[in-house]
């Protein structure tokens, strides 16, 4: 019996071995990794450098995020494998950061996003 809450599918859509409604339970957990403030703007200037960059650049460019998101974002980012942090013994003290593979595919996903939106914005008010 079919409840009416569930929404129409068709068995067998899907990829890679999901299905629509696991698809829809992984977008939370997307969520989490992209959209909090600073995220974004941590994440695409990495793509576009083979350059670590430190923590004092991140600071001079991202604007309108405090240090001390700044600093949890990066935290975030490194917990989860996205970014990794090299420290220095120096002083004043260096940090840098760079993407790790699994960081450099979620962004170049992000990108696709962004192309994508960038090419159906202007012809269907999106």
């Amino acid at each position: 019996m079919e409840t009416k809450n569930k929404l129409p599918m068709v068995n067998g859509c899907g990829f890679d071995g999901y299905d629509a409604t696991s698809l829809m339970s992984e977008t939370a957990r997307l969520r989490r990794i992209i959209t909090k403030r600073g995220t974004l703007e941590i994440l695409i200037p990495l793509c576009c450098t083979t350059e670590p960059v430190r923590y004092k650049q991140f600071r001079g460019a991202i604007k309108g995020v405090s240090s001390k998101t700044l600093a949890i974002r990066l935290k975030e980012l490194e917990k989860g494998g996205i970014l990794e942090r090299k420290a220095y013994s120096e002083i004043p003290p260096r940090v840098e950061y760079r993407l790790t593979p699994k960081g450099q595919e979620l962004v170049e996903s992000v990108i696709n996003l962004l192309q994508w939106m960038k090419k159906w914005s202007s012809s269907s008010g999106a």
